[in-house]
This record gives structure tokens, sequence and C-alpha cells, in this order.
């Protein structure tokens, strides 16, 4: 009994022991390294500031930059750990050569991401429309891009499908031109109605008067025609400016005698008699 008590004496010391301090220190340098890689990314960013870069630029240049010394800091850990870190290197490229032709897809993001930062169809913070989805740019990442929705749910899409999809950016130009769609019956005062639209929606809040307002016959249907009605405004205030706009083309119908006829579902207006 006390020699294999021995034996376990000795065991501890010579293989335990020296295992326990590795995983101690392989812990202490993924914390140390960790805090190191995050203060780097903190300097980087501070830098890539001062210098005016574009945001999305910046963000997706820390993400490489933290993402390839995470991948040595964890190859210095399995070197302490004793690991042969040449054969793992080797290995590693060997796998990815196998990883690389499953992951196409995830390859195919990557590339596209580079693109998608190099052509500049959208940056962070615009609004767009693209792979389905439409929303406001918060970050385009090594494989993704992540986008918040107006009922605020947040999205990530592979860059490939962006990339290869068409992108509708709503936040390019300096302004958006927004249309709200006016009904008539045949018979209605068809002038002095848009002369009339056109003073009143010229009054609403965030419509701009370069370019200014416009209304023009856009369709002819079968009860009537239809009315267009165009007005420019900061990209982000579209939504809430087309139903400012609408608000007041209602009330302005109401103010003048038009209301929707009570023999028809339909949202036509109509002169009331």
């Amino acid at each position: 009994m006390e020699a294999i008590i021995t034996q376990l004496k000795s065991l501890a010391l010579t293989e335990a022991l020296p295992f326990l301090l590795k995983a101690i220190g392989a812990l202490v340098l993924w914390f140390v390294g960790r805090t190191v890689i995050n203060g780097f990314r903190r300097v980087l960013n501070l830098a890539l500031q001062k210098r005016q870069l574009d945001a999305t630029l910046i963000r997706y240049i820390e993400s490489l930059f933290a993402g390839s010394l995470t991948i040595l800091l964890l190859l210095a850990i399995l070197g302490m750990m004793g690991v042969e870190t040449t054969s793992f290197a080797a290995l590693l490229a060997a796998a990815g050569i196998a990883i690389g032709t499953a992951w196409s897809g995830l390859l195919a993001n990557f590339a596209a991401g580079i693109f998608l930062l190099v052509l500049r169809p959208f940056r962070v913070g615009d609004e767009i429309s693209a792979a389905g989805v439409s929303g406001v740019v918060q970050e385009i990442g090594l494989f993704a891009t992540t986008l918040d929705t107006g009922d605020n749910l947040r999205i990530s899409v592979g860059n490939n499908r962006l990339f290869g999809d068409n992108i509708i950016n709503f936040s390019h130009h300096p302004h958006r031109r927004v249309v709200v769609k006016l009904p008539l019956l045949h018979g209605s005062d068809v002038h002095t109605l848009m002369k009339a639209v056109v003073e009143r929606v010229s009054l609403v809040p965030d419509v701009q008067q370069q370019p200014a307002p416009s209304v023009a016959v856009a369709e002819f249907t079968a009860l009537g025609p239809v009315l267009a009605i165009g007005v420019s405004c900061k990209p982000n205030l579209a939504g809430a400016t087309q139903a400012a706009v609408a608000l007041a083309v209602s009330e302005l119908l109401v103010s003048t005698g038009y209301a929707v006829p009570t023999q028809t579902a339909n949202p036509i207006l109509s002169k009331a008699s």
C-alpha cells in the first residue's frame, strides 16, 4: 500500500503538477491576452477615428485585427501546453482546405464583405432594402451584415446574399421623394383641387421646398382620375413625412367638402353635394 501511495505521489509530482501549472498559466495567458487585444482594439479604433475613416471600414478592420490576434493567442496557449504548433499549423492548413471546400458559402460571404467595403453600395447608418429585408445598417461584419428593422428587430444577412441581390439604398441622396395617391371621381374640379393640395402640403413640416411639391394625374380608372402627390424630405423622415402629407390632404378634403362616397367600398374621393 505504501508503495502505491509513493508511486501516486511521484506521478503527481512528475505529471499532474506540471500539467496543472501549465493549465493555470494557459488561463492566465488567455485572460491577459484578451485584455491586451481589447486594449489594442480600442487604440486602433481611436487611431482610425482620428484619420476620419468611414465607420464601416473601422469596424471591419477591428474585427479582422481582433480575430487574427486571437488565433495567435490560441497558438501561443497550445505551445505552452506542450502541443507542437508547427505540426498543428500544418494540420490546420490541411483542415483548412477541407473546411474551405465544405464551407465555400462562408468564404463567399467573407469575399463579398470585402467587395461591399471596396465598392461601398451602403455604409453603417444607411437605410437599405436587399435580400428580402429592409432596415438600417448597424455593422458590416466579416461574414454577415447586421440591420435593425423599423419594428426594432435585428437581422443578420450573409454578405454574399446582399452582394448578389439588388441593393436599394434609401439614404444615399440628401433627399427622398415620397408619393401619396389621391383617387377622385369623374366630374371633380381637378385643377382647383391640385392647386389647393400643393399649397397645403407645402406647409407640412419636414417637406422640402426644393425640389418643390408637385401634384399630377397619375392614371385614370373607371371611377375617375388618380392624383399623385409627390414631396421631398430627408431620407430618415420619409415614413413620418408621408403620413403627415396624407393627414394634411385628408384635412383639406374635409374643409373643402370632399368625402368618401357611400355607394362604393373603394377609397374614392368625390365632391359632396
